[in-house]
């Protein structure tokens, strides 16, 4: 017979289960039942995901990343991780996970006011999915996005060779 956490909690001491209710009930990753592990590479791609989300961010991952990148995603069958977790570096722990973060922002976008958003985002991401604690989010901006770089430089211009 099973126990909802209701029941299991009824025997405990009054503040143990408001801190249980306050966490989101079970969702602790080391109980007494055992330990949930989360790889690395899966909080990664959850922080990726999450700064992409955030309006400002072009592209993540530094200059050699994302040129390796353009080359590896031509490659037909190439066995590589995720483009969403490109730029992004984690360490996890049993209860806590730290991220670091490379991006291209896009110009005219307020930089401290784009790195604190997608702090809130990855944060917010990563302890929804996973119950993990963020202990910092360190963002580091590679390169800024200008609007003409789209095409090559040279909007509206002819080649100089024909």
């Amino acid at each position: 017979m099973t126990q909802s956490v209701n029941e299991k909690q009824e025997g405990a001491p009054k503040a143990e289960r408001r801190d249980t209710a306050r966490r989101g009930g079970g969702r602790e990753l080391v109980t007494a039942d055992g330990r949930t592990s989360i790889a690395d590479h899966v909080v990664a791609k959850i922080a990726g995901m999450a700064a992409r989300e955030v309006n400002g961010v072009h592209q993540m991952g530094g200059g050699a990343a994302r040129a390796f990148g353009a080359v590896r995603d031509r490659i037909p069958g190439s066995t590589s991780t995720s483009t969403a977790a490109r730029g992004v570096g984690v360490e996890v722990g049993e209860r806590q996970a730290a991220v670091d973060i490379q991006l291209v922002v896009e110009y005219g976008v307020s930089i401290p006011d784009l790195a604190a958003a997608v702090r809130r985002n990855v944060i917010a991401g990563i302890e929804r999915m996973t119950g993990l604690e963020v202990t910092e989010v360190n963002i580091d901006v590679d390169d800024i996005h200008l609007p003409d770089e789209e095409n090559g430089g040279a909007a509206g211009s002819e080649p100089r060779v024909q």
